[in-house]
């Protein structure tokens, strides 16, 4: 035994300092390894629809309904189903309705005590007592934990439990005892919630979806490129924040800005009204998918779209000119427009302009703010990096999130790891150095970090900032993956053809098994139960795509939950569930509202396909989890024998 090992085994004897609490860990540790592993959720491109998110997240996809049915089989009618799982997911507003209607409120509740008794303890059967007493809220847990333990000692164990509930509903707090059961259920049916990207923009929400994933028992999220963005606007970067700004106008939900985070957005109105007069609103059209949306705010929304954009076509100049590495060249395009003609060039071609109007350009320095637009930017900024909200959120994108995540056997990105046409890892220039693979996503999410969490004064945070705007938008960025983001091209040109993004050649490849198995050796997986869980490109049933590929190597789960492109998908979303049986994809109808399911108790249609079925359960000694509890056992187990040994000496 060395110096260090010696070290390490006295710090260590601090925490278990007798043979006996160093044995009784070891024992503890060896029973979690063989209970069967956690239910893992995985989500992708949620776009801030927090309602259909929240209530996914709720029912498990499905998998409440499914313990429902195991634990009661015929015993119950389908109405009595149907209304145990929506209080289930919404226990407070579901009781509300019930005691409006119930005439014997005592019995319902006697009953229903008992049917969520019995969902608990099936859920929590596979857990130690240890983590679903970890689970259980505080005022609760005792007495939940002993209505679903066992209690072999009591002679009359249903007089024990009656007893216990009866004692409840005297006492006034049947409603709290719903609630806490009702969440713990929640709670223990996802052992581990996954998050591939793509929490913000289109939806009216994402701040919602936030407040719910800070608070969540256990969360990874991998960033997609619509969060970056948000991440380097609340770094206070110009172009990321004119581009969420713009995006906010364009889909009806500047409320999320102004409301849901207190961004002043007074200064870019006020801005916007004063410079464009008259604005074409079949080019700044907005595409407002919220019932709530105000369509009298439509004309100042579109003026209020175009005057940021025209300020992000700058900002974004003034970074495509201080990187020449970043081959971007291709998006300078109002040195391209020939302000007299009304026309511009691209890509050799000249295009007629739909809109002409641009008072605050200079045509010999187009990239120039103008002291009115850079009064507006500096504000912004202001507002972004005071926004204690929004700060709150993003702090936790960073600690909770990466560009990627291997996690029991699977690599999780959101975009796509950029290939050549030949199927070879692509080259990309980053700080004057060569990277590709994973080494890629490493370097840009250092300077991803840097970019935020370095101070303002330091020299080193505008490149990070510049990293991270390239990542949203660069036509080698991971989380992008096309050649080009057309923004320009859509709003000015009519030629659809302008308009085309050209995705990376990983989105021709996919298919093949040596290119996904070549990907997940990159990351340091093989085997045939690695999987590649990818988000950020709709999966368009319509068209009769599937989100399989590789023969379920590759799992593309990005099935639309914006409203924004379920008319592409066909439906409203995938999710995946891996669980100790094997992994299952579901797919999800769209949700109406959180009313309809309390009032109606409708739920979220969702039709299941079971991807791959594990021939004995899985255990939590399978999964990464598991590694490390073997090694910590491993280390126990050296202690112990230096305790045996007298080289380290027992505490009292």
């Amino acid at each position: 035994m060395d110096f260090n090992e010696l070290g390490y085994l006295k710090t260590l004897s601090k925490q278990y300092p007798t043979i006996a609490a160093a044995s009784t860990e070891i024992i503890n540790l060896a029973s979690i390894l063989s209970l069967p592993k956690g239910t893992e959720h995985f989500m992708t491109d949620i776009h801030g629809e927090y309602e259909q998110f929240n209530h996914v997240l709720k029912n498990g996809s499905g998998s409440v309904r499914r313990k429902i049915d195991e634990e009661f089989g015929n015993n119950l009618s389908d109405r009595d189903k149907k209304s145990l799982a929506t209080l289930i997911y919404y226990p407070e507003e579901k009781l509300e309705k019930i005691k409006e209607q119930e005439d014997n409120l005592a019995d319902w509740y006697k009953v229903t005590i008992h049917r969520l008794v019995q969902i608990t303890r099936r859920v929590a059967s596979k857990y130690t007592r240890s983590k679903v007493r970890k689970a259980l809220p505080s005022d609760f847990a005792y007495v939940i934990e002993e209505l679903i333990t066992e209690k072999e000692e009591v002679q009359d164990k249903e007089a024990y439990y009656n007893e216990i509930i009866h004692t409840i509903i005297r006492l006034g707090r049947a409603d709290d005892c719903i609630i806490a059961l009702s969440n713990t259920i929640q709670r223990l049916v996802i052992d581990h919630l996954h998050i591939i990207g793509d929490i913000f923009d289109r939806g009216p929400g994402p701040h919602i979806i936030m407040d719910t994933l800070r608070h969540y028992h256990s969360v990874d999220v991998q960033w997609g490129n619509h969060d970056i963005v948000w991440m380097g606007a609340a770094s206070g970067e110009g172009a990321c924040i004119c581009n969420i700004i713009r995006m906010a106008a364009r889909y009806g939900n500047l409320a999320t800005l102004e409301e849901g985070y207190g961004i002043n957005l007074i200064p870019l109105a006020t801005f916007a009204m004063r410079t464009y007069k008259q604005v074409n609103r079949d080019i700044f059209s907005i595409h407002y998918f919220d019932e709530d949306y105000n369509t009298k705010d439509i004309q100042l929304d579109s003026k209020m779209q175009k005057a940021i954009a025209i300020i992000q076509f700058k900002l974004e100049g003034q970074i495509i000119r201080r990187h020449p590495e970043f081959h971007m060249e291709d998006r300078l395009l109002l040195e391209n427009i020939d302000y007299k003609a009304g026309t511009v060039l691209v890509d050799g071609q000249t295009y007629p302009l739909l809109d002409t109007d641009f008072p605050t350009i200079d045509p010999s320095d187009p990239y120039a703010l103008s002291e009115e637009e850079q009064e507006v930017v500096d504000r912004l900024k202001r507002a972004f990096l005071k926004c204690e909200r929004l700060q709150k959120d993003i702090r936790f994108l960073y600690t909770k999130g990466g560009l990627y995540k291997v996690y029991n056997g699977n690599l999780l990105y959101h975009g796509c790891v950029p290939l050549d046409a030949n199927g070879n890892f692509r080259k990309v220039t980053v700080a004057g150095e060569e990277y590709s693979g994973k080494a890629l996503y490493d370097i840009l999410e250092k300077y991803a970090r840097k970019g935020y969490f370095l101070p303002q004064e330091d020299p080193g945070k505008q490149f990070g900032q510049d990293i991270i705007w390239y990542i949203w938008g660069g036509p080698d960025s991971p989380v992008f993956g096309k050649d080009k983001m057309a923004t320009f091209e859509r709003y000015f040109i009519e030629d659809k053809q302008t308009h085309k993004e050209k995705k990376n050649s990983y989105y021709d490849l996919y298919d093949r098994k040596d290119i996904i198995e070549k990907i997940l050796a990159e990351f340091g997986l093989t085997g045939e139960h690695s999987h590649i869980v990818n988000g950020h490109v709709p999966v368009e049933l319509t068209k009769g795509e599937s989100p399989i590929k590789c023969g379920g190597k590759l799992l593309i789960i990005d099935g639309g939950f914006s409203k924004a492109y379920q008319g592409k998908t066909g439906i409203a979303g995938y999710t995946l569930v891996s669980n100790s049986h094997g992994m299952r994809l579901v797919a999800h109808e769209p949700f109406e509202s959180m009313e309809a399911a309390i009032i109606n108790e409708t739920d979220v249609i969702s039709d299941s396909e079971v991807l791959e079925t594990s021939s004995r359960r899985i255990r939590v000694a399978d999964t990464d989890i598991g590694a490390e509890l073997t090694s910590q056992i491993a280390e126990l187990e050296d202690l112990l024998q230096a305790y045996r040994d007298g080289i380290i000496r027992e505490k009292e």
